[in-house]
């Protein structure tokens, strides 16, 4: 298969989503959701041997994840008329008023534009996708990975953090320990010291009584 899952969110919120694959893809999705930045862009994800494409627009998210044996005009083509045919069945207050997956009923929709993308997309669009990637020669392409291990090194960032924590509190009563220690010791060594030069006057003056 070629387009494997697809979905129309709301920022972070998905819409309506398809999926062509048992296999649960909620994390990298998400992952790439959260990343996406306000303004409008299109862009591209690696994962595996998957593409997630995306276009961005109007605060609104069109998304695919495909196989990277069909490279990205064909994608990108299927994201284009998906974005057209949400946009044209939905007006604005009710796709900002929906919950998440408030607009599932669209779902089968997803599915039917990508059944017909994977057997026999039309050579128009194809065209259009053609023409569209010239122009933004400079889509980016990020690795999922980087992406989902960022928490993990957060995490990982957080228990060194409350490691370094606990051994600075740790250096730290040790640190008033020894000083502790070290004051009485000096005041020993001090009170030695006064007691051997009253000693020592002693015998000095001893001499000439």
């Amino acid at each position: 298969m070629s387009l494997i899952y697809a979905l129309v969110a709301r920022g972070a919120t998905v819409l309506a989503a398809h999926s062509a694959d048992k296999r649960d893809f909620s994390q990298a999705t998400q992952a790439i959701l959260s990343k996406i930045p306000p303004n409008n862009s299109k862009l591209t994800y690696v994962w595996e041997q998957y593409l997630f494409h995306y276009i961005s627009e109007g605060g609104l998210t069109f998304l695919v994840m495909a196989d990277d044996s069909v490279g990205r005009r064909m994608p990108f083509a299927f994201l284009g008329e998906l974005q057209q045919q949400f946009t044209t069945k939905y007006a604005p207050d009710v796709i900002f008023a929906a919950d998440e997956y408030g607009l599932d009923e669209f779902g089968p929709e997803i599915g039917r534009l990508m059944h017909q993308y994977t057997t026999s997309p039309p050579p128009d669009a194809l065209n259009q996708a053609r023409q569209d990637l010239a122009q933004v020669k400079d889509i980016m392409v990020h690795n999922v990975e980087q992406i989902l291990s960022r928490g993990e090194r957060i995490e990982l960032l957080v228990d060194k953090t409350d490691t370094m924590a606990g051994q600075a509190w740790a250096f730290r009563r040790g640190a008033r320990s020894v000083r502790r220690q070290q004051f009485w010791r000096n005041q020993k060594i001090m009170l030695l010291s006064v007691a051997v030069g009253i000693l020592l006057l002693y015998i000095f003056v001893a001499q000439f009584c």
